[in-house]
């Protein structure tokens, strides 16, 4: 065989491999989690909201980007590090992805509250099913004064 057709194979089996593994990235996600778009604070009108999942746990959301081959969380969430510190309808051309959408900005109230690239907070897009059911998941967390109390 000659060295150009070695190097297509080769080249064509990691394309087959990274098309099987994003498959099944996107069947596990889409199976179980609740359907966001989130992007970084600071952001530029209408530019990076990321599709993906969010998961929650009694500690944490833990958000998985659909396009992306990572078999960890993209963004972690503390519960106990976060707020809500505001609320929106989409503006401009992001009500032709966002329509039917509230968008929340949520930013760091603790230490370490987020792992990922936004260290100044984000915005998530949900459905108002979806955004009740975070805000629900926010406040019933412990409060910070039952934490003290507790380790003392």
């Amino acid at each position: 065989m000659s060295l150009p057709v070695v190097l297509l194979s080769v080249l064509l089996a990691v394309a087959v491999i990274v098309c099987v593994l994003l498959a099944v990235r996107l069947a596990q996600l889409r199976r179980a989690g609740t359907p966001i778009l989130l992007r970084t604070i600071p952001a530029e009108v209408d530019h990076g909201w990321r599709h993906g999942t969010a998961h929650y746990s009694d500690d944490s959301l833990r958000y998985y980007r659909l396009a992306s081959l990572r078999p960890g969380p993209n963004v972690t969430l503390v519960r106990q590090g976060i707020e809500i510190t505001g609320r929106r309808r989409p503006e401009g051309t992001e009500t032709e992805i966002l329509e039917g959408m509230l968008i929340l900005q949520v930013k760091p109230s603790g230490k370490n509250p987020i792992s990922g690239k936004g260290k100044d907070g984000y915005e998530l897009a949900m459905g108002p099913g979806a955004v009740t059911a975070f805000q629900s998941w926010l406040e019933s967390r412990q409060s910070a004064r039952s934490e003290r109390r507790k380790s003392a």
